[in-house]
């Protein structure tokens, strides 16, 4: 399995590409918060140099879909999908929630884990994963408080770029977190192995966006139509 892995969602450009026969990686990860559009096509062709591989030869893309960035999201997914169609290749969607928790899962799948991202105004884009690594409460908008107060029945580890705001919320009455991991952007080699472990049917990425963008039309300003 080749895959092509992609993040801009969040803090980061990345790009990766998993070759599970030869069982290695080659990956570049930029740190960024915006600039995205411009940095993504040039690393992806370094990072397919490196690897020494053609888009032809992969057989699918994987790229985060979301909560994020909503400029972000488009810059990826958008190239996502333009790659699968010009090499005939599926293009397969995870969320950040999930890209964020899956080491840690892996690591030990008994303890919970909730990935919080900061979604600004004191709110997080939230999912909690129990022992397993299934889904206790499913992917949300949550302010702190509600965040913590979710996250405190029994021992939690705090992950993702706004893992540290719900640590700082945490009840004063329950245990603190096992542990709070801040990170700007998913690790993108888990991106890699997720999208490899993915079914391929689930069809084009689409954005997960949790709530409506910040900059909305002005209607009283519209110019009546003739």
């Amino acid at each position: 399995m080749r895959v092509l892995a992609i993040d801009t969602a969040l803090g980061a450009c990345s790009a990766a590409v998993l070759d599970t026969e030869r069982g290695g990686f080659t990956d570049e990860s930029v740190p960024m918060e915006r600039g995205h559009a411009e940095a993504l096509m040039p690393l992806v062709a370094r990072v397919m140099a490196k690897a020494k591989m053609k888009f032809a030869d992969l057989d699918r893309v994987a790229v985060t879909t979301g909560p994020g960035s909503f400029t972000g999201l488009r810059v990826g997914i958008s190239a996502a999908r333009g790659i699968s169609l010009a090499a005939k290749k599926p293009a397969i969607g995870l969320t950040t929630l999930t890209a964020y928790a899956a080491p840690y899962i892996n690591q030990d799948d008994t303890i919970p884990v909730t990935v919080a991202i900061d979604a600004r105004h004191d709110h997080v884009y939230l999912q909690i994963f129990g022992p397993g690594g299934r889904t206790l409460i499913a992917p949300r908008i949550a302010s702190l408080r509600e965040a913590a107060k979710m996250s405190a029945n029994g021992p939690a580890r705090l992950v993702g770029n706004g893992a540290a705001m719900v640590a700082a919320a945490w009840p004063a009455n329950e245990a603190p977190p096992k542990l709070v991991e801040v990170a700007a952007a998913p690790d993108i080699k888990w991106v890699a192995r997720i999208g490899a472990a993915t079914s391929d049917t689930q069809g084009p990425p689409r954005p997960l966006y949790l709530r409506q963008p910040d900059a909305q039309p002005q209607d009283a300003a519209r110019l009546p139509r003739r």
